[in-house]
């Protein structure tokens, strides 16, 4: 890898893959683009190639085809989160993963994915998803870590995500990203597979 003299493994622009290990050993892979890039956290831009729902039982948002994400990871961190906007630069809300061993080398983002996430409504309302997923109950699972690391997240969610969507607004502006909104060569998913190892 070459590094440049910071010890930054990326440099902006730069195209990088987003690499998320599902619990189940799946891998799912994204093309992606560094907004910024530190030694514990980076930044990237990812370009929405097929429209999707998320949904609760009382709401749902759609995040259209030729929406974006802004992507922050860190390694010090036990979730990752996703702020969507439309092909307008609107928000659209917010996603969070929890997660663990997220690393950040060698052109590549990886992440293992814990299966409880968080979806944020543009009004601030937050909905935990997919604990039906969970093997055993969720103060079991990872023996209690997972809800530790949720009940922390929800707390800070208040002060911390605002924090992020006004940072995505002051440094990552709509008109400065539409040159990879209509790049072909962003491309969406790469790949996905189950590891077999």
């Amino acid at each position: 890898m070459n590094e440049n003299t910071t010890g930054i493994p990326f440099q902006v622009g730069d195209p990088v893959i987003e690499r998320k290990v599902g619990y189940d050993g799946s891998v799912v892979e994204h093309c992606c683009r560094v907004l910024k890039a530190g030694v514990d956290e980076v930044v990237l831009f990812h370009k929405i190639e097929n429209a999707f729902t998320m949904s609760t039982n009382q709401s749902s948002i759609t995040i259209p085809e030729g929406s974006y994400t802004l992507a922050y990871y860190w390694k010090n961190r036990a979730y990752n989160v996703y702020i969507w906007r439309d092909y307008r630069g609107v928000y659209l809300g917010s996603y969070f993963n929890i997660v663990r061993n997220t690393t950040i080398k060698n052109k590549v983002v990886s992440f293992e994915d814990l299966i409880i996430d968080v979806l944020v409504f543009t009004d601030g309302r937050a909905f935990v998803l997919d604990e039906e997923e969970l093997p055993v109950a969720m103060g079991e699972f990872e023996n209690g870590d997972v809800l530790g690391d949720l009940q922390l997240l929800v707390e800070s969610l208040d002060g911390l995500l605002p924090k992020l969507i006004l940072e995505t607004r002051v440094h990552f502006p709509h008109d400065d990203l539409l040159k990879w909104l209509c790049d072909s060569t962003v491309r969406g998913e790469v790949s996905e597979h189950k590891d077999e190892n």
